[in-house]
């Protein structure tokens, strides 16, 4: 995938199985997307890659190296205009405010519905172009 050309979509998830399935949901809609075990991959793949930012960020708030609370700060100066989707599967209100006071566009509680992300999906994209 070129992503200097097409506009696309990261997903970070420690967990395997959960990432493999939102690539594969993506990438069935016709999304470009790669992936990511955790948010210092991601960073720095957007550091060195040179392949420009995604427009949006499917990210898991709780990951063992650096928290998605974490990956969201990083991306607020690295890539201000990308979206970020947080889910997670530990629900609680604190943690939800704390995702929108960094400004999430959607938060979102394990298992994902997969009409609502990619609605969320959409709704990031529209607000790239």
């Amino acid at each position: 995938m070129d992503t200097k050309i097409h506009p696309w979509v990261a997903v970070v998830d420690d967990e395997a199985a959960i990432r493999r399935a939102l690539l594969r949901l993506l990438r069935a809609a016709g999304i470009p997307a790669c992936g990511y075990d955790g948010g210092a991959a991601l960073l720095a793949a957007l550091r060195d890659d040179g392949a420009g930012a995604p427009y949006c960020v499917v990210l898991d708030l709780h990951m063992p190296d650096m928290s998605g609370f974490e990956v969201q700060q990083h991306l607020a100066e690295l890539a201000p205009r990308t979206g970020v989707i947080a889910v997670t599967g530990q629900h609680s209100p604190e943690i939800q405010a704390r995702v929108q006071r960094g400004s999430a566009l959607a938060y979102m509680l394990k298992p994902m519905n997969d009409l609502e992300l990619l609605e969320a999906i959409a709704a990031a994209r529209s607000g790239w172009e």
